[in-house]
């Protein structure tokens, strides 16, 4: 997905490409071939419906091999003359550096350091404690760590189609930033993306990612289970999934066959629509009751006010918000994106929710980065400016 600002400012979706993804397994690079063949397809797509071409990206990174932990850093707000001064940005970055001081094993290596909350002088919830008069600030973050060579494989990937990478996003915190809200996010939410070899959770407390899951299982597996209790092929089961599956009775309306081809040339093969649904809850149910029994042994500060909140294309099957309503027991919805400008909606589905993260969340880092760059190169302006402003007075008093 391409984005760009318009005339106006504003971020708008300009490219839209696809591709089969045949090179990933459970969210890790398992044919490096077919996988940088996906990743060129599917720009080059975008590139000719945007009319630009792309020479870096964003790029989103899940998987079982990612794993999250909180963490807490420490430190004193200095200054030689003063017991206490305003709390500035070196010193937010110098908390988040502590706070990220963590030992982990040599295979793995750290994505993100995600603030989550500040505690300035033992007074805790602060969002923003810039210019807060303290002595003493502590922060309170979520840390993202991902597989080394899993890292590295993709950027390997990417980089052999032809494109670098500008960094690495969480695909759940992208999706994220597409489909929840940030009254959603206060509330206390759980974004569950309903991948293809994986199912991957973020639950988000007080307003900022508290915990990170993934369960090895996604809609592959109900492709396979369809396909291996029906004796048809997968393509063919996958087909009869996202044209007619369901998982929850009550929205089966009726109970007509699926008529599936013979193979070989034998006979058609009726399949009752019931058949399948008994195929496919059952599946469901599994992932999504794994997923419960881990928010279980959260400890959150408040219980997910605001529910689950589902996306990925496996978010799209009949009744798996009612199916997951009845496990979680609280409030589901299905998310759809956002409203951004220039995006058809066909692209607001929930299986296109990771890549307009990553557009909108790279927007925010690339926007961020200028800020701070042109912060400091004020702040070294005000500082040459005092410097020539006191060797002015010096030369009027002594010269």
């Amino acid at each position: 997905m391409i984005g760009e600002r318009n005339e106006r400012g504003a971020l708008e979706i300009t490219g839209v490409g696809i591709a089969p993804s045949t090179g990933l397994r459970k969210g890790v690079v398992v044919n490096i071939e077919a996988t940088l063949r996906a990743i060129a397809q599917a720009i080059e797509m975008a590139e000719v419906m945007s009319g630009r071409e792309v020479k870096s990206c964003w790029a989103g990174i899940g998987g079982s091999h990612v794993e999250g932990i909180n963490s807490k850093g420490v430190i004193r707000v200095p200054d030689p003359e003063k017991p206490a001064r305003e709390i500035r940005q070196e010193d937010i970055s110098r908390v988040l550096d502590a706070a990220g001081a963590l030992l982990i094993p040599l295979d793995r290596q750290f994505l993100e350091v995600i603030p989550q909350s500040y505690i300035v002088d033992y007074q805790g919830g602060i969002r923003n404690p810039i210019d807060i008069i303290a002595v003493r600030l502590e922060a309170l973050v979520h840390i993202i760590t991902c597989s080394k060579t899993g890292a590295e494989t993709l950027v390997k990937c990417i980089n052999r189609a032809g494109f670098l990478v500008e960094n690495f996003i969480l695909q759940t915190l992208a999706a994220g930033r597409a489909v929840l809200t940030q009254e959603e996010k206060d509330l206390g939410v759980a974004l569950v993306d309903l991948g293809g070899g994986t199912t991957e959770m973020l639950v988000y407390n007080d307003g900022a990612p508290f915990f990170t899951s993934t369960i090895p299982a996604g809609g592959t597996q109900v492709t396979n289970d369809i396909s291996v209790l029906k004796n048809i092929s997968y393509e063919t089961a996958e087909r009869i999934k996202i044209d007619a599956g369901c998982c929850w009775e009550p929205l089966l309306e009726d109970d007509d066959d699926i008529i599936v081809p013979g193979i070989g040339g034998r006979r058609v093969l009726p399949i009752p629509k019931s058949h399948v649904m008994q195929i496919i809850k059952p599946r469901m149910q599994e992932t999504f009751s794994m997923l419960k029994e881990r928010m279980d042994k959260l400890s959150l500060s408040r219980p997910l006010a605001a529910g689950v909140v589902l996306t990925g294309g496996g978010a799209e099957l009949l009744g798996v918000a009612e199916l997951a309503s009845n496990v979680f027991n609280m409030p589901v919805r299905v998310g759809e994106s956002l409203q951004v400008e220039g995006l058809a909606a066909e692209y607001r589905s929930p299986v296109y929710s990771a890549a307009l993260g990553l557009v909108l969340e790279g927007a925010v880092r690339e926007g961020r980065g200028k800020a701070e760059g042109e912060g400091a190169a004020e702040g070294r302006s005000r500082e040459k400016n005092f410097t020539e402003k006191m060797l002015d007075w010096f030369r009027k008093e002594f010269f």
